[in-house]
């Protein structure tokens, strides 16, 4: 469970007046139902000044013929023309805005109805405009699931029923053109009036507060934003842009400049919308449940960029809670939770790149990652500077891809960002996402890809965020035995619901579409997929066939993955999978021997592979005889998926030492030791993903405080070149791999590979050949030894007349003792390991050695 912070909104427990005391010194006023002299004054005197004035025209004589017709209608209409409180009139009186008339009684008002009706008839009975008690009742407890059906304009018999609810209100004013007419305040911030108009004008409010006058919009006046097909999209689970539907989202709606919010909360009672803009106080700011779809809907007008908010959720149960939105594309910077009205403004400039990237598969292209944590790569840097900075050094060691962590808004700065709170908005610890886009353009100029690391395992417990959202579990399963992670204190997602897997669905295509993003690597794959995972027996319940698979993870695995390769081409998806799991690469539509469909992944981290291949590294050279296996096992499954071979920030942390530590030794035999490695890694079928700091020999562990050590690269510290030099050597590797197809167009195809010698445990060899379309071969030779090994012979095809080294690991500018050989080596007729002919070669200490046809 991450910390939780305090929320940048209200405190719940504050009313509303300890959070605004202006608010405070205009709430009697209200509650005492007493009116001003603004909103009260009689038509008779009205009529008096319109007299005097003697410009009255034929359209106002019309309506005075009409009020004298309904003397009721224009007394509770209250029609006049009249300036707004605090203004002076001709006659050179101020308008009496804090002047009281005697409170009349409350009566129990009718509420008004709708009507086809076009003018109201004379004889038509007019209706008090007032609220009724129910609807009172529940705007003021926000539990009021429609309030645009009472508040605002509506045409009832005798006219037009104005109604607001203005908590702190002194006064409220219709103005339609010239026209204005105060409303009775009939208290607790409920204004109303019933104008003789045959049809409900274009008008605005002039709200009078004890500070001032405001003129505005009525939000209550506007038709709703979100169409019969979004709603039935969202019913479904298919609105594969969810984030354009829901959200809060900077709009010009029927005119009128604004901003919409809409989210999703079938359990409550009520939703309000609460924010700067009314002072973190939601009650004047009820929102519409648009039919069963479980929407909330609320159009504010004059709400724009920047503003914060969140949404008032009132619970099954009466309380309330104030939540930040799930789809908000924006967030303050944590500790503050508000999530914030944004809009993007970025112009893209990396349509080469896009049209460029969907030519080759990911598994036939190279794929060389290094992942990075973008908070701590250069602590202190934002999006923007490190656009400056990364793409620059990237490229300049030749990686093909990045990819970055964390990048979803998550509470704990000081984590890996996997306990996301924001799945739609980039961390603002480091800019907008605007500032974010750009990193990414700028990335792809330099001809870069952006994988991302992409979490829809779980989410943490904090309660401003997704937890028991709407006052039931909704984004969690609602058995606590499936909702419940037993290794983090998080909460599992409810994948068999289909509102929530669309969340997750349009979650992946919003990062990829909106971003830019080229690829996503999925976290935690296995604890979805695995009902008992980290569960003893009598904690979990088994799947309908009486089995341990999460049946609804793996068609909700299925659905994203068929969906992102659908709409994103070129687009890749990786999966962090830890277990034997048959077919996570395979296409869904293809059944494997277990009966399920592929999980439709592009490639999955071999995890297998990496922890074999540390643990005989970790040996010493002596023992490592004993434990050679660890080297060639993973060949014996390394074509029943597309491997990535990840070194990643998992492997360099909480006491597991970095990479070149790992390593037995001296620093010398350390530094050759890693170097050896990592060019066996290059030729190893399968992609390669190295994190930051290890591509020059960090010797501490990571620490997202202070990034990697890159002071180790200053030339005025003393063992600069032993770092230098492994940098050296990764750059030289993604040349080199790069240059040769033989190291990846084939990485998923066994034709691609051919061992040479695999069981030279004595000798700690390793050698095998890569072949790429056209069966050109590369020789790649291992040697985890610390000593010279002359002559030593192994076979080689007899259809290459010479080879020669394109990489050596004990090159002396990597830092090694340069035993090498520069110029090329010619087979011999004699037949070895299985070979019509064999090469002698004099394999160095602790490297690796690459030969490919002279």
């Amino acid at each position: 469970m991450t910390p939780r912070p305090p929320s940048s909104g209200p405190d719940p427990k504050k009313t509303a007046e300890e959070q605004n005391p202006e608010a405070r010194k205009a709430k009697p006023r209200a509650a005492a139902g007493k009116k001003t002299a603004d909103t009260t004054e009689e038509p008779a005197a009205a009529a008096e000044k319109t007299a005097a004035a003697g410009k009255k025209s034929a359209a106002a004589k019309k309506k005075t013929a009409a009020v004298k017709k309904t003397p009721a209608a224009r007394k509770a209409a209250g029609v006049k023309k009249t300036p707004p409180a605090g203004q002076k009139t001709a006659a050179g009186k101020q308008t009496a805005a804090a002047g009281k008339t005697p409170a009349r009684p409350r009566k129990e008002r009718v509420p008004a109805q709708r009507t086809t009706a076009g003018a109201p008839g004379a004889s038509a009975a007019p209706v008090s405009p007032a609220l009724s008690p129910v609807d009172r009742e529940r705007l003021l407890t926000g539990t009021h699931h429609d309030p645009h059906t009472v508040l605002g304009a509506h045409p009832v018999p005798g006219g037009v029923a104005f109604r607001a609810f203005r908590p702190y209100a002194r006064a409220v004013t219709v103005v339609a053109g010239e026209f204005r007419t105060g409303l009775s305040d009939d208290g607790e911030g409920f204004f109303s009036g019933l104008l003789p108009l045959p049809a409900v004008p274009e008008y605005r409010l002039l709200v009078t507060y004890e500070s001032g006058v405001r003129e505005t919009e009525d939000p209550y006046r506007f038709l709703p934003t979100l169409g019969d097909l979004d709603l039935h999209l969202i019913g479904e689970g298919r609105h594969e842009r969810l984030w354009e539907a829901l959200g809060a989202h900077p709009t010009t709606w029927q005119g009128v400049a604004g901003t919409r919010f809409a989210v999703w909360a079938p359990n409550a009672r009520g939703v309000r919308v609460a924010g700067g803009f009314n002072f973190w106080d939601g009650t004047g700011h009820p929102m519409r449940s648009l039919g069963s779809s479980g929407v909330w809907e609320l159009f504010l007008p004059g709400v724009g960029e920047g503003e914060l908010y969140k949404f008032e959720i009132t619970r099954p149960d009466g309380s309330r809670t104030l939540r930040a939105d799930p789809l908000a594309r924006r967030t303050q910077v944590p500790p503050e939770t508000s999530s914030v009205v944004t809009a993007s403004h970025h112009t893209w400039d990396d349509a080469q790149w896009l049209a460029r990237r969907a030519m080759t598969p990911a598994h036939e292209a190279p794929f060389s990652v290094y992942e990075v944590h973008l908070p701590s790569w250069r602590p202190g840097r934002t999006y923007r500077e490190l656009a400056e900075e990364l793409p620059a050094y990237v490229k300049d060691l030749g990686f093909t891809h990045v990819e970055l962590m964390p990048v979803a808004e998550h509470p704990f700065g000081g984590s890996w960002g996997y306990q996301v709170t924001g799945f739609y908005a980039p961390t603002a610890r480091l800019g907008t996402p605007d500032d974010f886009k750009y990193l990414v353009d700028r990335l792809h100029q330099a001809g870069i890809g952006v994988l991302m690391d992409w979490v829809p395992a779980h989410f943490p417990r904090d309660d401003w965020a997704l937890a028991e959202f709407d006052g039931r579990p909704l984004y969690e399963h609602s058995d606590p035995r499936r909702a419940a992670h037993p290794d983090w204190g998080t909460l599992e997602f409810d994948f068999g619901r289909r509102e929530v897997r669309n969340f997750l669905v349009a979650n992946a295509v919003y990062w990829c579409e909106e971003f830019h993003i080229d690829g996503l690597r999925v976290d935690a794959v296995a604890s979805m997929l695995y009902l008992d995972y980290s569960r003893e027996p009598g904690q979990w319940t088994p799947n309908e066939h009486g089995g341990r698979e999460n049946l609804d993870a793996v068609a909700f695995l299925q659905e994203m993955n068929a969906t992102v390769y659908r709409r994103c081409p070129g687009v890749v998806t990786v999966a962090e999978e830890s277990t034997a799991w048959d077919g996570v690469t395979r296409a869904t539509h293809h059944r494997g021997p277990s009966g399920f469909g592929g999980l439709g992944f592009g490639l999955k981290w071999n995890m297998g592979w990496m922890h074999d291949s540390l643990q005989y590294m970790s040996h010493e050279p002596v023992h490592r005889k004993y434990h050679h296996h660890e080297m060639t096992f993973s060949m014996v499954y390394a074509y029943s998926e597309n491997y990535v071979l990840p070194i990643s920030h998992d492997e360099v942390v909480h006491g597991k030492r970095s990479l070149v530590s790992k390593m037995p030794g001296d620093w010398w035999q350390q530094r050759a030791g890693l170097r050896a490695y990592l060019a066996f890694m290059w030729a190893h079928p399968g992609k390669q993903l190295l994190f930051m700091g290890q591509e020059f020999a960090q010797g501490a562990e990571w620490s997202e405080a202070t990034g990697p050590d890159w002071w180790l690269l200053d030339p005025q510290y003393g063992a600069e070149a032993d770092h230098r030099g492994v940098r050296d050597l990764v750059r030289d590797l993604n040349a080199v791999y790069r240059d040769s197809p033989a190291l990846w167009q084939r990485d998923t195809d066994p034709a691609g590979f051919e061992w040479i010698v695999g069981d030279a445990a004595e000798d700690n060899v390793l050698a095998f050949l890569r072949r790429d379309a056209d069966g050109t071969p590369l020789l790649a030779v291992s040697h985890f030894a610390p000593v010279v090994r002359a002559d030593y012979r192994l076979g080689v095809p007899d259809d290459v007349p010479a080879w020669t080294e394109v990489l050596n690991t004990d090159t002396a500018r990597y830092g090694g003792s340069d035993v090498t050989r520069p110029g090329p080596v010619k087979p011999e007729p004699q037949g070895w390991h299985g070979r019509p002919a064999s090469v002698r070669l004099t394999l160095p200490p602790l490297a690796t050695v690459w030969l490919r046809p002279a």
